[in-house]
């Protein structure tokens, strides 16, 4: 295997549920990680942070519903608070591996911004829930407050945000510079912190949340990866899956992997969205490469021994 610089987008299989979960997880997730460094590939990781950000909100949606009246916190501090845990828990656990090995080799997190445009169809409609359930009473209150709530069958009523796509990444220099001084770096937790520029030079957190596996396949464009590692919890891709006629996929091109979409073989909210930023990043130029599989078989499908690889 060369030497490649790889973006790793990580699920959330790699990273835990709990505070306790993450710790634990992230000691495997390092291992791996640190393997794929000491064969000499330029490394940057991005993550998810779904349970961690409504674990966020809705610690601070119930302070603010006591006494003390705490305010409430916009989405996209709580990314950022997401992303500054998460960020903490991988780089201590990466430096540590690294180090076992006898490599000092720097490991930071960045507390990253991602840039959506104002106007993306996405805001209107907001539809991806967040947080806690609300009586419609208070879904009214909430609604006063300048939030969009919606009812949740039945259950009772939730916040919602909007899903944009990515158009750049803020601090992309600081990732090159990183890079090109031998650095490993996490990056675009969460999909990023959306942000939409307003007047002058000003940019406005926004009630959203990106894709963190379209906000990879954005950095890994910008930083001119090689390779977009998108991880997650089977080895390889399948059409017809969980069917007597499952069939699990080594490469597909850019028209094929469309096909398959057309044909609704990928969930919504599970394979689709990572086939779709792996079309992106392949499509961007020619020889990316996508490849989406388990985090401990990720140096067996750069060799293309597994995994299911999306290429021009």
């Amino acid at each position: 295997m060369g030497k490649h610089r790889i973006v790793l987008a990580l699920g959330g299989n790699a990273l835990g549920d709990t505070l306790d979960e993450q710790m634990r997880a992230v000691k495997t997730t390092a291992k791996a990680i640190a393997g794929l460094i000491e064969k000499g590939n330029e490394v940057v990781i991005a993550h998810g942070n779904g349970p961690q950000v409504g674990m966020i909100n809705l610690a601070m949606e119930s302070a603010a519903k006591t006494e003390a009246h705490t305010p409430y916190i916009p989405m996209s501090v709580c990314v950022a608070m997401s992303q500054g845990y998460i960020g903490y828990d991988l780089q201590n656990a990466l430096r540590e591996e690294l180090l076992d090995r006898g490599r000092d080799i720097p490991v930071a997190s960045m507390i990253t911004q991602t840039l959506v445009d104002a106007n993306d169809p996405a805001f209107l409609d907001p539809s991806k829930p967040i947080g806690s359930f609300y009586s419609q009473e208070e879904a009214g209150e909430m609604t006063r407050r300048g939030y969009n709530m919606k009812e949740d069958a039945g259950r009772g009523w939730r916040r919602v945000v909007a899903s944009p796509k990515p158009i750049d990444i803020v601090e992309k220099e600081t990732v090159k510079a990183m890079l090109a001084a031998g650095q490993v770096v996490v990056a675009a937790g969460g999909g990023g912190i959306p942000v939409k520029k307003t007047e002058g030079n000003h940019l406005k957190g926004t009630s959203a949340v990106v894709d963190k596996d379209f906000a990879s396949a954005k950095l890994a464009e910008i930083v001119d990866a090689d390779y977009l590692i998108i991880l997650t919890a089977v080895e390889k891709v399948a059409i017809h899956f969980g069917t007597p006629e499952e069939k699990w996929l080594d490469a597909l091109t850019l028209e094929q992997a469309q096909k398959y979409i057309d044909e609704g073989h990928f969930a919504a909210g599970s394979m689709l969205p990572k086939v779709q930023a792996a079309m992106s990043f392949a499509s961007s130029a020619p020889g990316r490469k996508a490849l989406i599989t388990l985090l401990e078989k990720a140096e067996e499908g750069i060799a293309g021994k597994t995994g299911t690889t999306i290429s021009q």
